[in-house]
């Protein structure tokens, strides 16, 4: 089901951030029909990215399969293509020929530096969309380099959630209107928004420039991860003074060294940097006192805002993922549950990765095509 249910949406073959997308899409219930390239298509995606998919091959090289892949847009809801501007202009499949033919069209595009400005043609990957949005500067340790933080704030957040978003807001508008519009999801755009926030604390002077150095990014002892006895680690967050005082409860630590320095809003002094150093080091070595599950049957659950660090193995495996269902069978394979969750249209669990051209015939027999037709586009290579 999925609140998405009765929406179609076109997915023009590509990697990372686009397939994302498709696959929130898809996960809410919209029919994703993803147009793969003959002999280009699968090498570089995941299982989990692709799921919940139908699949076509056809060579938009090929006049006869651009014409195929025209028709099925003129009868989508969305199109989203991840291409570097100007590639879908020279296929013949730009915004200006999509939307004639199509009014009501949302027309997603996902780039990395957007379709205008000087790097817009110019190459690139997440760390170098999050380094000039200055994501990348914020987050590591004082003194040391800054660290990538996998590719989950360019590519996924800020590249192809951003464009789930955009998409499903032009789909609504385009209900109200009846007018359809172009979609421009650069990376660059959507980490700056995601560091909205640090641009105010930096406005205000409570963010600091120097990498590591915000109490957010693990300068502050109240703010930070720790090393347990067994070498695995336990999360602290207790920022908001009733979760710092559970904390110095909790721990039985000396309130007349750790209570001057909880959170604060206001600039950071160099001074107490240095007191949240000295009881950083304090923390780090009670810590290893314990392992992390004895930590866990410690501290889980209450307000000192804790939580073990799992690796990704464990995490299925975890007491509160279980209880809320939060991985699925996905043709034998655990996967994410989709997520958000709906009350009225909940989301079923996806549908495993298609092969690449799985369900060109009978989507084009879905379309009109006859046997005959399908035969002859065969035989001039537009579809596979």
């Amino acid at each position: 089901m999925g609140p998405l249910q009765g929406y179609r949406v076109i997915e023009f073959a590509g990697i990372g951030p686009g397939p994302f997308c498709g696959m929130l899409l898809a996960d809410l219930g919209a029919e994703v029909i993803r147009l793969d390239r003959p002999g280009h298509s699968g090498e570089l995606n995941s299982r989990a990215l692709l799921r919940g998919r139908k699949s076509m091959l056809c060579d938009l090289k090929n006049p006869q399969g651009l014409q195929l892949a025209l028709r099925l847009v003129d009868t989508a809801d969305a199109l989203i293509e991840g291409y570097r501007p100007g590639v879908m202009e020279r296929l013949g499949a730009g915004p200006d020929i999509c939307l004639k033919n199509n009014p009501r069209l949302v027309y997603g595009r996902m780039t990395g530096w957007g379709q205008t400005g000087p790097l817009a043609q110019s190459v690139g990957h997440d760390i170098n969309y999050i380094a000039i949005s200055g994501a990348l500067h914020a987050i590591g340790r004082e003194g040391e380099k800054p660290v990538p933080p996998l590719n989950l704030v360019g590519d996924f957040a800020g590249g192809g959630l951003m464009l789930a978003f955009g998409v499903v807001s032009a789909m609504l508008c385009a209900r109200r209107t009846g007018q359809g519009q172009v979609v421009d999801a650069a990376m660059v755009d959507g980490v700056n928004t995601l560091m909205a926030v640090f641009h105010e604390m930096l406005s205000d002077g409570v963010f600091a420039e120097t990498t590591g150095s915000s109490f957010l990014s693990g300068a502050a002892h109240y703010y930070d991860t720790y090393k347990t006895k067994d070498d695995r680690y336990i999360s602290i967050a207790a920022l908001e003074p009733q979760f710092y005082e559970a904390l110095i409860q909790k721990l039985q630590l000396d309130r007349e060294k750790f209570e001057p320095h909880r959170y604060r809003q206001g600039p950071v002094s160099a001074e107490t940097r240095t007191a949240w150093q000295n009881l950083k080091s304090e923390l780090e070595q009670l810590f290893k006192t314990r392992t992390r599950d004895e930590w866990c049957e410690e501290l889980e659950g209450t307000d000192v805002c804790f939580a073990p660090v799992l690796t990704l193995g464990e995490v299925a495996d975890h007491k509160h993922n279980k209880a809320r269902n939060a991985f699925v069978d996905v043709g034998g394979e655990s996967q994410p549950a989709p997520a958000p969750r709906f009350s009225s249209t909940p989301n079923d669990t996806p549908s495993p990765a298609p092969q690449p051209g799985r369900d060109t015939e009978r989507l084009m027999k879905d379309f009109g095509y006859s046997d005959n037709e399908i035969v002859e586009l065969k035989k001039v290579g537009a579809i596979g």
